[in-house]
């Protein structure tokens, strides 16, 4: 994939989807968090500027595969606006898209004018994100929550 892309694709392994701090977090204890990283980001979408928009709390992961098994790690968070979102997330955009709550082409846009790209470069990225995402599926995995393990919630 191209690392040059101040935007890319993120594709969660399947048996990880939903499993995210916002979801495991008390809700106060996300609502803290995810404002503490919008005013670290100054109420500004960590990759393409935006200013004066809906921002969102995204996680940042690190992927490892030690012996045929797949950790994701969380290492920390950006404000992202919806647009960076939905490129992060864009199967999920896809699914929005066709249920008609969001216009998929706006995402593709965006991920070409923050990239300064072609469409056929952000086509060959979306293919390779994809392509990555069936061969990470084919492995079991495991969540790591990093320095933010005192958030979750103990286990019995």
């Amino acid at each position: 994939m191209n690392e040059d892309f101040k935007l890319t694709i993120e594709l969660v392994p399947s048996s990880l989807w939903w499993m995210n701090p916002r979801k495991s977090m008390k809700q106060s204890q996300w609502d803290k968090l995810r404002k503490q990283v919008y005013q670290q980001y100054n109420n500004t979408c960590g990759i393409c500027g935006a200013t004066g928009v809906r921002l969102n709390c995204h996680e940042r992961w690190a992927y490892s595969i030690v012996d045929g098994v797949g950790t994701q790690k969380l290492i920390g968070f950006i404000a992202l606006c919806d647009l960076c979102h939905h490129v992060k997330h864009i199967g999920y955009a896809g699914i929005l898209a066709q249920r008609g709550q969001l216009d998929f082409e706006k995402v593709v846009e965006h991920f070409m004018r923050v990239n300064q790209c072609t469409r056929e470069a952000y086509e060959e990225h979306y293919r390779a994100a994809f392509a990555e995402w069936n061969e990470r599926n084919m492995l079991p995995w495991e969540a790591d929550w990093g320095k933010y393990q005192h958030f979750m919630p103990k286990e019995e």
